[in-house]
């Protein structure tokens, strides 16, 4: 007797279900599917128990005619696909016909639907895949799919699944992740009689992402859109300071379609690289629309996978997408506050002026005196009105000092600081308000003096006495050229303290420093040409007979970067190397070249630049300032006209932010003045 059995159709079915229907969250997946690709723009999604007993998903889609619903819940019946040639180009999420039968094989099922054109709907219902009933019935337009008791049939399955809380937390990812992908459609979910998630389906991407992240996630985040070579990216990534521990906040849609795909999560993190730390992912809710014919989604049971004819133009979009965004943010990470103190007495302003004080009417006409703001004065003591003036540094002064002096025995290579104590005191032009008018008077200035400012261009001339508008009396003149930023000082020798508008810096002087030479090194390395050095003696690097074709078949994008060799069976013989890269790094740079070349994860261009970068990013730290040390001013004003000339450094090499901002509205409310 033969040992090889024919299945019947129900086991063959069950088995078959097993590829599509694992858990609840599978079910939830598919039946979404279908709800999108019926056109809906409102989708319900509602679960008892993790959705064991209990998942219902309702749409307003275009609904399923009553000769047309026991068809649908036969294997391989499908109406998105009709003739093989339709594989080639897949636009909608389902194609395969199985999700309903496989979900009504290990279930019991309902189907209420109802066409725009028809005057009732019908009602199917099925249990382990026979059909019970269909039966007309009243109904709205649009699907609802009722499925009860999973895997009642499959017991050996059912005691494979997680408690229900775990179960109902992987139908909410699942709902969040169509629910991103489709921003246009409004989503509902409702767990065990509890609303956990609502998009408002407007189209806007951002509300979407606010719905599903919330808003300390949705805060931190660069848009990016761009196209190239027909590949279009769009989407949002997170800054330097919206970074993970793992890649579950990485959110791939290709064509708008969730997916895991490693050649994008190469691609970002790749870009990522001199902008977090190492053992941190970025995160992302990327779009990624390519020609369908390229793209081929029938590679997994799940369809959470994809496969690209070429991934390289995929990685190359990405990769220069994100970079270049990355590059143009200028956003700082915010400064956290505790929060302000429980109000016992009202806003301090509003708190009453000390007995004795007879400037209350001052206040009531909004003419608040600074004096309210300094130290007590001495009895009787007349408070100096308040002045500005321009000041110049040491250095800058004992610069022109020299070049005007140097007929008179003044060397330019005396040291600056000599210089300084040898030149002479300057007077230049002060204004100060008194009264309705004003006074040009004299300040002596000691151009030891090393405050941040600029060197004047003219002669300082007198200015004549002229009558000034009417104006109160803490009102103050600007000087006719005013500083973008102001370096109120340093603290610990670490931090340096920037007014810059409306909004105060805290500036980290090493990682600021660092990234300034880091950047500098940088556009260094990508202005010259791809220079090569010679090797005396060919280095021998040994690798595998895959490793070794690839580097053979892209020889000539490999040689570009700067190498020169010769391919044997297990041998690769460098002849040449590129300029700045060590005889040591030579092995192990053509490894990576050739491991992500082969697994699609990078090209040797950009693997070369990547690994140049972090080349320099101990040149960098060791070059750069240190945190703790005491430096002259000089360092501090060059390296905050450095920072503030450079708007889009915003991390350090290693990741670690440069400056943190703190706003002029937190501070004041902190103050309890707003």
């Amino acid at each position: 007797m033969g040992r090889i059995n024919v299945l019947s159709f129900a086991v063959a079915n069950l088995i078959a279900a097993g590829e599509v229907v694992d858990r609840p969250a599978s079910v939830i997946k598919e039946l979404l599917e279908n709800a999108i690709d019926s056109g809906a723009d409102r989708i319900t999604v509602e679960i008892h128990n993790g959705g064991v007993t209990f998942m219902r998903v309702s749409d307003n889609g275009c609904g399923i005619s009553p000769e047309d619903l026991p068809i649908a819940i036969r294997r391989h019946a499908t109406s998105k696909i009709k003739e093989a040639e339709d594989l080639d180009g897949i636009t909608t999420l389902g194609f395969r016909g199985e999700a309903l039968a496989a979900i009504a094989a290990v279930s019991r099922m309902r189907i209420i639907s109802k066409t725009a054109d028809a005057d009732v709907g019908c009602a199917l219902e099925a249990n382990g895949g026979e059909i019970i009933s269909l039966e007309e019935r009243a109904a709205s337009t649009g699907t609802t799919v009722i499925v009860e008791d999973l895997f009642a049939n499959v017991p050996a399955r059912r005691k494979f699944l997680k408690k229900d809380i775990t179960e109902a937390t992987a139908i909410s990812v699942a709902v969040e992740k169509i629910a991103l992908s489709k921003p246009n459609i409004g989503f509902k979910l409702i767990v065990d009689g509890n609303l956990r998630l609502e998009t408002v389906g407007d189209g806007n991407l951002k509300n979407t992402i606010y719905a599903v992240f919330g808003r300390d996630f949705t805060s931190k985040l660069i848009k990016i859109n761009s196209e190239a070579d027909g590949i279009e990216v769009f989407g949002f990534i997170g800054r330097s300071d919206n970074v993970r521990a793992n890649r579950n906040y990485q959110n791939f849609f290709i064509n708008g379609r969730y997916v895991k795909s490693k050649t994008a999560s190469a691609a970002i993190e790749q870009a990522y690289v001199s902008y977090i730390p190492p053992e941190k992912f970025p995160s992302c809710v990327l779009y990624i629309n390519v020609n369908p014919t390229t793209v081929d989604v029938n590679v997994h049971p799940a369809k959470l996978e994809v496969k690209f004819s070429n991934e390289k133009p995929v990685f190359e979009a990405i990769y220069y997408s994100v970079k270049n965004a990355l590059e143009a943010d200028v956003s700082r990470p915010d400064m956290t506050i505790p929060g302000a103190r429980p109000r016992q007495m009202g806003r301090v302003s509003d708190m009453q002026v000390p007995v004795g004080d007879n400037r209350s009417e001052g206040l009531k006409k909004r003419q608040i005196s600074a004096e309210l703001y300094s130290a007590p004065a001495a009895p009787k003591a007349q408070k100096a009105p308040e002045e500005k003036f321009i000041r110049i540094t040491a250095e800058q002064y004992a610069r022109e000092y020299i070049n005007a002096n140097r007929d008179k025995g003044v060397q330019a290579n005396k040291p600056i600081a000599e210089s300084v104590k040898a030149a002479p005191q300057i007077k230049e032009p002060q204004v100060s308000i008194k009264q309705d008018t004003v006074k040009v008077e004299e300040k002596t200035v000691n151009v030891s003096d090393t405050s941040v400012a600029a060197a004047p261009k003219a002669p300082i001339q007198e200015v004549n006495t002229v009558k000034a508008p009417e104006a109160s009396a803490a009102e103050i003149v600007d000087s006719p050229k005013k500083l973008e930023y102001r370096i109120v000082g340093e603290v610990f020798n670490s931090y340096v303290v920037v007014e810059l508008g409306e909004k105060m810096l805290l500036v980290d002087k090493h990682a600021a420093h660092e990234r300034v030479i880091f950047e500098q090194l940088k556009a260094g390395m990508r202005s010259k040409e791809r220079a090569s050095q010679l090797m005396m003696l060919p280095i021998d690097v040994m690798m595998t007979s895959d490793e070794v074709s690839v580097i053979s078949e892209y020889r000539e994008e490999i040689e570009a970067v700067g190498f020169e060799f010769d391919c044997g069976r297990n041998t690769v013989s460098v002849i040449a190397i590129p300029e700045g890269i060590s005889t040591k790094a030579v092995p192990d740079m053509l490894a990576v070249i050739a491991e992500r070349i082969k697994s699609n994860t990078g090209t040797a261009m950009i693997t070369r630049d990547i690994i140049f970068e972090k080349a320099l990013y101990q040149a960098s730290c060791k070059a750069a300032i240190k945190a703790g040390r005491e430096y002259p001013p000089e360092y501090v004003e060059w390296l905050v006209e450095k920072l503030m000339s450079l708007p889009d450094i915003t991390v350090c090499p290693h990741g670690r932010p440069v400056a943190m901002e703190l706003s002029k509205k937190k501070i004041d409310h902190q103050f309890e003045r707003t």
